[in-house]
């Protein structure tokens, strides 16, 4: 069994990752070739990093990509860094949990210098793996998920249900962005969210303009009178899954209009006419703690998930005082 850097120009890796892929339960998004690929075209952004598993008889049996976050704020850099792994590692059906040890392992190994701690973001249930995981150095922590079914007929709440009827019925419309001019406009609306009511660092916009130049998934807008009130930017596992990544609406100035609620029906109305059975909404907070979020969500009908994350620390006081330094000095990436 070995591991290795993940190579973007090895053809034979390429293809054996394609097809795993399709088969493995663990699929994701950001654990495509199209993510790992946009990762790498922004370093003034991300630091992407790429492992690969190959069992004694050279079949790939897991791939675990993900990147650090480049801040630059130095000092700010230097509390939050961290390495983001989202939607966990992709993982053969027939994976032994020796090789997830060494996928993990390999991971923690070459990135011990460079990160404060490392975090898995699961939108799948490892829950088979867990101890394979702890056994590895990584804790773990409860977080919800929301999956909601875009196949069958939606169970949205009857006020949520209301609120889209008449924002509809008052001019309201969804429309797939055409231009970086839309995309900027949308970045305002989300930009003021992240530092009026999240209070957590966004990307820059470039982040925005190269998913949407590269078309990396779907931009879907709210607009009305022909202006952009709110919208999301949704990556797509073809044929399988579509990812509310951000999402925001000019809800103070368009109250009357539910804006953010219609951004959410725009994803799984797109999602119906693509014929994309599954929308993951990514985060809806601990269990035991109030988040209004999650409830916000809910009301679209989806099932919560307890999927949790995967927690590696290097530097246990770097961390701490990391946390510390964080909430101090937030502001935009």
């Amino acid at each position: 069994m070995t591991c290795v850097k993940v190579d973007i120009t090895d053809k034979e890796l390429l293809s054996q990752w394609e097809r795993l892929l399709q088969s493995s339960p663990m699929s994701s998004w950001f654990q495509t070739i199209e993510a790992y690929d946009f990762f790498l075209s922004i370093p003034d952004l991300l630091k992407p990093f790429g492992f690969a598993l190959y069992d004694t008889k050279n079949r790939l049996k897991g791939v675990l990509i993900g990147f650090i976050i480049i801040d630059k704020n130095s000092i700010r850099h230097f509390f939050s860094r961290r390495a983001i792994i989202n939607g966990g590692p992709l993982l053969a059906e027939d994976i032994t949990s020796e090789e997830i040890s060494k996928l993990l392992q390999t991971t923690i190994t070459n990135l011990a210098k460079s990160v404060i701690y490392v975090e898995i973001r699961n939108f799948s249930d490892f829950n088979q793996w867990k101890s394979v995981f702890e056994s590895t150095a990584f804790s773990y922590k409860p977080h919800y998920d929301i999956h909601i079914d875009c196949h069958s007929d939606f169970k949205i709440s009857d006020s949520k249900l209301r609120q889209i009827r008449k924002s509809l019925h008052n001019g309201v419309e969804i429309a797939t962005a055409t231009s970086l001019a839309e995309i900027d406009d949308f970045y305002q609306i989300l930009n003021h969210l992240y530092r009026t009511k999240i209070h957590t660092p966004l990307f820059p916009l470039q982040f925005f303009h190269e998913f949407f130049l590269q078309k990396k998934g779907v931009f879907l807008l709210v607009k009305y009178n022909a202006k952009i009130i709110g919208g999301a930017m949704c990556p797509i596992l073809t044929d399988k899954v579509i990812y509310e990544w951000f999402i925001a609406g000019n809800d103070k100035e368009y109250k009357a209009l539910y804006p953010s609620v219609i951004a959410t029906w725009a994803i799984m109305d797109y999602a119906n006419k693509n014929h994309i059975p599954l929308l993951d909404l990514m985060g809806a907070g601990v269990p035991d703690k109030p988040y209004g979020v999650r409830n916000f969500k809910l009301d679209f009908g989806g099932t919560l998930k307890e999927y949790g994350r995967f927690l590696h620390i290097n530097n246990k006081v770097l961390f701490l005082l990391g946390k510390f330094a964080v909430k101090c000095l937030k502001r935009e990436f």
